[in-house]
């Protein structure tokens, strides 16, 4: 049985490294692996358990019901060109500036995708207006889209709350370091790169002209407060998770992400029209947003808890646990570069991290690691890993924007990335 798990898990790689739908593949692995260890009703009770796991579903899905409110009322558009126009102030630290700005934009709208459009349509044309190469403006970018991991409603954050028995914010209290620290080295490697290849905008060029005139969202009059609604709710859980402000503490992640809804469609009133069917397109995109989450988030959630339960019935994760106890340093080295190499060549680190920490991170005490420390960082890698693949989503988009080949892109990011993950792994491990 162990022969022929380990011949459906190299399947089941390849099939993602393929592009095949990803939830689609983890279930199929996970019955047939359940069928094979004779306990073919597990990948079921598996799929049902995880489907109403309270914990995961109100973080996950308030959040993104959040984003598509902010992005019905424009307030996303106003915070980008609000950071945008900030950046263009310091015109000297372009290229690493425009990374943090990606990543600060990406915790407050927690879709890599997402950012990298919303991001870039305004960004990229600028940097290369400035003479900053195509491929390097694009790589800019998309180094800060993995922001998203300091937000309460990435899905691994509240994924690991649930396996450690902790708070949401308690889980970002760990890796927000880590996060921070991994964004800059991505952001310093691309800047003396740029320096090194010529690529930092020395020679000034007309390369942006064209592009930025035919965004035109560059000249929006930035409405200040539409601009800070987006961070509100992120502010309020910070505030409540420090005890900084005591009315906080009670305010959950649901709350939080009400409230912003709600200050969002107040400070847009000026703007639209008021009346039955503005307010029925807002409250049926917050549902929208949800219903996004449930299918694409929680998804893959679902899908990789009958995955594991696969691998536990044909008796491969228990293998694989014997296998590293007492190898505390083999265990780091699969958490962090586990998911980070599957992110590179699926385009995707969420399969595999979530897979991962559903498998492995449970037992981390056995290794002498902390659950949240382990499953942090297998969150993290995976997200740098999808940060320097050429098939991720957001460096499609963002080399579309830029006019250039997604892997003239990633292979920029590469380096930045690499020494971000060994960072990250000394950080957390």
């Amino acid at each position: 049985m162990i022969i022929l798990g380990v011949i459906i898990l190299a399947a089941t790689v390849f099939a993602l490294v393929k592009q095949y739908e990803t939830k689609m593949i983890l279930f199929i692995s996970g019955l047939l692996m359940c069928i094979i260890g004779g306990n073919p009703l597990a990948a079921f009770q598996a799929f049902a358990a995880r489907m109403s796991t309270a914990g995961l579903i109100e973080a996950i899905l308030s959040v993104m019901g959040f984003a598509f409110v902010m992005k019905t009322t424009e307030c996303d558009k106003h915070l980008v060109n609000f950071a945008s126009r900030g950046l263009l102030k310091v015109r000297p630290i372009l290229i690493p500036g425009a990374a943090l700005v990606t990543f600060a934009i990406n915790t407050a709208l927690p879709s890599a995708a997402g950012a990298s459009a919303a991001v870039g349509a305004i960004l990229i044309p600028i940097l290369m207006e400035a003479g900053i190469s195509p491929a390097m403006a694009a790589a800019a970018v998309l180094t800060g889209t993995f922001g998203s991991m300091i937000s309460p409603g990435l899905s691994h954050n509240p994924f690991i709350a649930n396996i450690a028995s902790v708070e949401v914010m308690d889980v970002i209290a760990v890796h927000y370091t880590a996060d921070i620290v991994s964004v800059v080295i991505g952001a310093a490697s691309l800047a003396i790169l740029a320096f090194l290849l010529k690529e930092d905008g020395r020679i000034p060029g007309a390369r942006g002209k064209k592009a930025q005139a035919g965004m035109g969202i560059t000249t929006v009059k930035v409405n200040y407060l539409k601009a800070v609604v987006p961070v509100i709710p992120i502010l309020i859980l910070i505030l409540g998770a420090t005890k900084a402000i005591g009315a906080f503490t009670k305010i959950s992640i649901p709350g939080a992400m009400l409230i912003g809804s709600l200050l969002g469609v107040l400070v847009s009133l000026g703007e639209a029209k008021a009346d039955k069917d503005y307010f029925g397109k807002v409250s049926k995109s917050f549902f929208d947003g949800m219903g996004s989450a449930y299918a694409n988030i929680m998804g893959i959630i679902i899908a990789a808890a009958v995955f594991v339960k696969g691998l536990e019935s044909i008796g491969l994760v228990q293998s694989f646990i014997s296998a590293m106890i007492g190898s505390p340093g083999i265990v780091k080295v699969a958490a962090a570069f586990g998911p980070f190499l599957l992110g590179v060549v699926s385009g995707s680190g969420d399969a595999a991290a979530i897979a991962f920490n559903e498998a492995v991170t449970p037992q981390a005490v056995q290794f002498g690691l902390k659950i949240v420390n382990m499953g942090s960082l297998a969150a993290l890698g995976g997200a740098l890993g999808r940060t320097m693949s050429p098939l991720a989503g957001a460096a499609i988009i963002v080399a579309g924007l830029a006019g250039v080949n997604p892997l003239e892109v990633a292979k920029r990011n590469a380096i930045g990335m690499i020494i971000a993950a060994i960072v990250a792994m000394i950080i957390l491990l």
